[in-house]
């Protein structure tokens, strides 16, 4: 026996609801945050009475905290709120008439005749149990085209997700009234698209603000603000990001700020629509300077058997002297470059993280195939009881036709960085952090390059 699915659902009547409700959105303000996050002000023209009575709010957000809710109009004040998600749907119309009389409707294929019969509806769990008079049936698909009529909507079951809110009101009128709340199920991020000249050493930036909605309701003509930093969330978890900064920039960027959050307004008031992606341009450069470079970092202690490719790394500034010239908010970095029929071609991607005007950035788009390198542990001598001398290799290949400088890092001595010394180098290295040094080594076309070091560990 197969469960029938029912083909048809049909309101005989509906009540008519003994409260006011208000015709829809109004003039809506929509703040959208990164993490999930969105603040709705929406201004509804409503009719209140004077006295207690309960107004209706239908197109809130179906994820809408309850607990956020704010509303306000001259003369009236709040005694109750309600949130009905329950929405109107045929499986929820059969579960809520559990209990109650409905009619089935049967046509008989060959002639069209109608037969109907008054049911009350036992169960509606996995399929939909009836008792008909004295007999118990199972609501079924038995090829006859069968439809359900209920006599009217429960009145927990809305066809939009709707706030109710009883209010106090000293007049009677109509009056501008102002519902806020936070709701999850929208955010933002942002996208760029990187066009990358290596012989011009320029890149163009297209910035892309990438809007999100699963509220489960629209925003119509809606206002719309985003902000660009991560405010803290009771009860989540805000974990930092890579963000792929060289050097943090001191330049403010001229625009308006809240807080410590940069704000990015859409120009125009736009429509977001449930289930919808949207994308608006938000940042336009054109020729600003970028370059190509390769890096190696190697654990300590680290030594290959065969060797490894060094990362591609695109090096570029926010600054707003020969950079971008914005505060950039967090998002990915999507890179191409023109191959030799002038196609752009996609060479990577990575994340940056909400980044100040003025700062230095380094992306790895990839993985060089021209450009190797093979760290060994040559040597490893215990000097003493709590002394070590251990000596390094890194052999440095170039495959391509032109010159490459490869920046070398060795890695890992922050544990040890109190004891630790560089006692012998053939190459004059730099302190890149109080867990690494770096060799700035140049690799002729075609050929190759060796490093040597030697550290002494004091543990």
């Amino acid at each position: 026996m197969r469960v029938f699915a029912f083909t048809g659902l049909l309101l005989a009547t509906v009540a008519s609801p003994a409260i006011s409700q208000s015709a829809g959105q109004g003039d809506v303000s929509v703040t959208i945050y990164n993490d999930n996050l969105a603040l709705v002000q929406d201004v509804r023209q409503l009719n209140i009475p004077a006295g207690r009575s309960v107004q209706d709010f239908p197109g809130v957000s179906g994820q809408i905290r309850a607990e956020t809710v704010g509303f306000s109009a001259a003369n009236t004040g709040i005694i109750e709120q309600n949130f009905d998600y329950d929405l109107l749907s045929p499986s929820k119309l059969m579960e809520k008439a559990v209990g109650e009389t409905v009619t089935i409707v049967r046509v008989n294929p060959a002639t069209g005749a109608e037969t109907r019969e008054r049911a009350k509806v036992l169960a509606a769990n996995g399929g939909v149990v009836l008792q008909i008079g004295s007999r118990i049936e199972v609501l079924r698909d038995d090829g006859l085209p069968t439809r359900v009529i209920f006599d009217k909507v429960p009145n927990n079951l809305r066809a939009r997700p709707t706030l109710s809110v009883t209010l106090n009101s000293s007049r009677a009128g109509t009056r501008p009234a102002q519902l806020s709340y936070l709701t999850s199920g929208m955010g933002w991020k942002a996208d760029y698209v990187a066009l990358f000249d290596e012989k011009a050493g320029k890149m163009d930036v297209q910035g892309w603000v990438t809007l999100t909605n699963n509220t489960g309701t629209t925003f119509d003509n809606a206002k719309t603000l985003l902000v660009a930093g991560t405010p803290n969330i009771n009860g989540g978890s805000n974990y930092p990001s890579r963000s792929n900064i060289r050097s943090a920039g001191i330049e403010t960027a001229d625009r308006e700020s809240l807080g410590d959050f940069y704000l990015y307004p859409l120009a125009a008031r736009t429509t977001i629509a449930n289930a919808q992606t949207k994308q608006v341009s938000f940042l336009d450069v054109t020729g600003a300077p970028a370059q190509k470079t390769y890096e190696y970092a190697n654990p300590w202690l680290g030594s290959q058997n065969e060797p490894q490719s060094a990362a591609t790394v695109l090096e570029f500034s926010s600054s707003s002297d020969g950079g971008l010239g914005d505060a950039l908010p967090a998002g990915t970095v999507r890179v191409y470059m023109k191959d030799v029929s002038g196609q752009p071609q996609f060479i990577g991607e990575n994340g940056i993280g909400h980044t100040p005007m003025g700062s230095e950035f380094g992306l790895k788009t990839g993985e060089a195939f021209d450009v190797k390198v093979k760290a060994t542990v040559s040597e490893r001598r215990r000097l003493s009881p709590n002394k070590w001398r251990t000596s390094m290799t890194y052999e440095l290949s170039n495959a391509r036709p032109g010159a490459v400088t490869v920046s070398l890092i060795q890695n890992g001595l922050d544990f040890y960085w109190d004891d630790t010394r560089i006692v012998d180098e053939s190459m004059k290295s730099s302190r890149r952090s109080s867990d690494s040094v770096i060799w700035k080594v140049p690799v002729p076309a075609n050929g190759r390059e060796t490093v040597t070091a030697v550290f002494e560990t004091r543990f």
